[in-house]
């Protein structure tokens, strides 16, 4: 909807001011539009750069054998596929950065889709009248004058198909209207990939951990022209399109009452400089199911360059509630104002016994596991039930063995060297002391923070797989994508027919209603089932 204009001045004078202040704002706008293209060139000529140095390394690779060379030849695949991956996004038709194409343009060639592959017709048939048949504009009778085909590669589990957009065209015979339905809905508009590929190539990519130039060779044995560089294409205007969605999840899960938070590194890519640097993946998890609460789980992903406390400071700015977190000193400054409760993490004090008594068998060190435990085995008896009956059991049961905990703790420190690694460890535990006996005092409270620490091991098996992100915009896409596909593996949701499902309708889906997507608004989906139901 359009804003309503605003009402025009007489006066004559004020009449100029304010066609000066409009020519002033579109004069500002013209030239962020420019800087923006400048850089978005600036880009391409990158792009340039680093193809012609990976064609001198995969030169080199092919004269001679060498392990590190073609780990040279892998990284710059990743940083070029970032690269395409940005310009897609920011350059995507009916972005704002997108550069308007030229009256008689050359369109681009394309080589045909495999004629090998099976085809599924799928006829738009032309608006007329239901009953006669008739021409909508006169009556008249329509006789066929032709049809427009769009082919669209598209795949399902297991196989690749073709599926075939037929639109007949209609002529009247008595006013000569053309009739015709309009041209298919597609992810990606003047793309080819249906939301089937682009759903797979996402999943392979941020959940099997599949680098894109890996899967373009696996295409490439089905006698499928998937370059890597067109690959990256459909993951950036992807991921621009699933932005809101993401957007949406955000905001369910700062909304809870309990936000579990944790953080990893992310090793990325330097450009020209043949290194990596190390930043950070964080993880905001709302699961309320083990106090027995209704609302869905949820797991929201952030990328940072860096540490820094202001990133879990940001990312949390709307965040009101219980925080379960290690004892990273980043998050002590959401703390100070009472709007984010501390809630610490056992798992993370009975580690550091734990190396001790791995390293020194140290009995000390052993009776802090054993007590431990026992805490353990009381929250197994309650997980699940509501937040009051929670609270009941441990302050009956919990209450005396976390006070007598406390006590060996101050007891045992006194009687050991300050120097010692169990030393360090009791102080870790006592420092946050009360942070960990908030599970006294409010029932929604967890023992651990395990829910944020599940969360991140999807990132580490993949770490082992793709070695390191191109780049921050990289970085900040598998954000993206790993929120929605961990997200709808806690509902207990198919990621890849979760994704291909949401593709296929967040296009021309109202915004103002895109929550409708998140997993546990749509029915648990099985693709080979669709792929049934299909043929």
């Amino acid at each position: 909807m359009s804003p309503a204009s605003p009402e025009l001045p007489n006066d004559v004078a004020a009449l100029q001011a304010m066609v000066a202040a409009q020519a002033a704002e579109l004069a500002a706008q013209a030239a962020e539009l420019a800087t923006a293209r400048a850089g978005i060139i600036e880009q391409r000529y990158e792009i340039e750069t680093l193809k012609a140095r990976l064609l001198r390394a995969l030169r080199v690779t092919f004269g001679r054998s060498s392990e590190k060379l073609r780990d040279r030849v892998e990284q710059f695949e990743l940083l070029l596929a970032d690269i395409d991956e940005l310009l897609a996004e920011v350059a995507a038709p009916g972005s704002p950065d997108a550069e308007p194409v030229a009256p008689g343009a050359p369109k681009p060639v394309r080589r045909p889709l495999p004629a090998t592959l099976p085809r599924d017709v799928v006829e738009h048939a032309a608006p007329c009248h239901d009953v006669t048949g008739a021409c909508l504009a006169c009556g008249g009778v329509l006789r066929k004058l032709g049809e427009d085909v769009t082919e669209v590669l598209d795949y399902v589990p297991g196989s690749f198909r073709v599926v075939r957009h037929v639109r007949p065209k209609l002529s009247c015979r008595s006013c000569e209207t053309i009739t015709q339905a309009p041209g298919p809905a597609l992810p990606i508009r003047r793309g080819r990939a249906g939301a089937g590929l682009l759903a797979h190539v996402l999943v392979a990519k941020y959940c099997d951990h599949l680098p894109l130039h890996r899967q373009a060779e696996i295409y490439a044995r089905e006698s499928i022209d998937l370059p890597r560089s067109t690959l990256a294409d459909m993951v950036g205007q992807t991921a621009r399109l699933l932005r809101p969605l993401v957007d949406a999840l955000g905001r369910h899960v700062m909304a809870g009452d309990r936000v579990h938070a944790d953080d990893t590194v992310v090793p990325v890519l330097e450009p020209g400089l043949g290194r990596t640097r190390t930043a950070r993946l964080w993880t905001y998890v709302r699961d309320d199911r083990p106090f027995g609460g209704t609302d869905p789980p949820a797991a929201l992903y952030r990328y940072s360059p860096d540490r820094k406390g202001e990133h879990p400071r940001e990312h949390l700015q709307t965040f009101r509630g219980i925080l379960q977190a290690d004892g990273y000193a980043g998050f002590a400054g959401l703390y100070g104002d009472g709007r984010v409760v501390e809630a610490a993490c056992l798992a993370h004090a009975r580690r550091k016994f734990w190396d001790v008594h791995e390293a020194t068998k140290s009995p000390l060190a052993r009776e802090a596991l054993d007590q431990i435990a026992a805490l353990y085995r009381i929250e197994a008896t309650i997980r699940g039930r509501p937040p009051d009956q929670r609270l009941a059991v441990r302050q009956e049961h919990t209450a005396p063995l976390m006070t007598e905990l406390h006590d060996w703790l101050d007891a045992t420190r006194a009687r050991i060297s300050g120097r010692s690694e169990l030393a360090a460890a009791i102080r870790y535990a006592l420092t946050r002391w009360e942070a960990l006996t908030l599970i006294l005092r409010d029932g929604r409270a967890c023992i651990d923070n395990s829910a944020a620490e599940r969360a991140m091991r999807p990132i580490a098996v993949g770490r082992r797989n793709w070695t390191f992100a191109g780049s921050d915009a990289g970085g900040e896409r598998a954000a993206a994508i790993y929120s929605l596909i961990e997200t709808a593996k806690l509902n207990g949701r198919d990621p890849e027919a979760y994704l291909r499902h949401v593709i296929e309708r967040i296009a021309d889906h109202p915004v103002n209603r895109v929550a409708n997507l998140l997993p546990w608004n749509l029915p648990n989906l099985h693709p080979r089932l669709d792929q049934r139901l299909a043929a």
